[in-house]
């Protein structure tokens, strides 16, 4: 993994939000729901986003707003992340990037209100202002539509057979009472904001021993010296997770690291890649690492 210069890392903690904070015009981070996309360029469309394993629609699991600096094709950027959450699997890690300038047709170049907009009525907004529509169980882009009523999006015919059964069977040949509050799939992870602190520097806590002497001095030399032997030898396993522990005891509500550059918190020794592992980003450079979460968060 290629070096970079970090800077300071930011904490992401899960909270309860009203609605309006996660919608695509306010620029949220956040934990699931449906995701909330900044405009229809590079959308990652179906196939990309079927699980390699099993071919089922991934979820969306987070997205992080994550503009960089100095680059004004990139000043309002989000990073989301999908799993398959099928039990077979549990596998499936994919991430996209969604971007834009700041002057763009679809938000204002000002800032976004901090005050809740007047309510519209829909509980759930399957259409982009570019005009793209999405898929009424999971958001992402629907190029299939219901054959009767053509107002419903879906991303996959499984999907599409799940919505039918929940609800848009009865309403789908009734065009004026078509359903605009979306029934409870049960295939999105419970939506939370995620909001960011700055982590304050601070100094690897020492790492407090048990005291074996009482213990010791009771039982027979060979045991005495076989705890000696165990202390000596600590694996670099025992280490690692160690850091791990003691990092994010400091914090331990915390669901994501974020940092372009960071070093990550390894909790294993076990399968850490080399640089040789990690793949050149399409352009030729080298990938660094921008963000670490939690599975405390699934």
């Amino acid at each position: 993994m290629a070096a970079a210069r970090a800077g300071p890392v930011e904490l992401g903690f899960a909270e309860s939000a009203p609605a309006w904070r996660l919608r695509s015009e306010q620029f949220p981070s956040k934990v699931g729901g449906r995701p909330a996309w900044l405009g229809a360029a590079g959308l990652p469309g179906p196939p990309a986003l079927a699980c390699t394993l099993c071919g089922r629609p991934l979820s969306f699991l987070l997205q992080v707003y994550a503009p960089l600096p100095g680059r004004a094709d990139a000043f309002h950027r989000g990073i989301f992340l999908f799993c398959c959450r099928e039990p077979p699997c549990c596998a499936g890690l994919r991430v996209f990037r969604n971007q834009l300038p700041r002057k763009n047709d679809f938000y204002s170049y000002e800032p976004p209100s901090e005050n809740p907009p007047p309510e519209t009525g829909e509980s759930v907004c399957l259409q982009l202002k570019s005009g793209a529509h999405l898929c009424r169980v999971c958001g992402c882009l629907g190029p299939k539509t219901c054959s009767r009523c053509h107002k419903a999006y879906y991303c996959s015919k499984e999907h599409q057979t799940l919505d039918w059964r929940l609800g848009h069977k009865q309403t789908c040949a009734q065009p004026d009472h078509f359903d605009h509050i979306i029934p409870d799939h049960n295939f999105l992870f419970p939506e939370f904001e995620i909001l960011i602190e700055t982590e304050e520097e601070i100094m690897p806590e020492v790492v407090e021993k048990e005291d074996y002497s009482e213990i010791t001095g009771s039982m027979g030399e060979a045991l005495e010296e076989e705890l000696d032997s165990m202390a000596k030898h600590e694996s670099g396993e025992d280490t690692i997770f160690q850091k791990f522990k003691t990092q994010i005891a400091l914090e331990p509500e915390q669901i994501l690291r974020y940092g372009r550059g960071i070093a990550p918190i390894w909790i294993s020794g076990e399968n850490i890649p080399q640089e040789k592992d990690i793949p050149d980003c399409p352009c030729g450079a080298k990938r660094i690492l921008e963000f670490q979460f939690s599975d405390t968060v699934c």
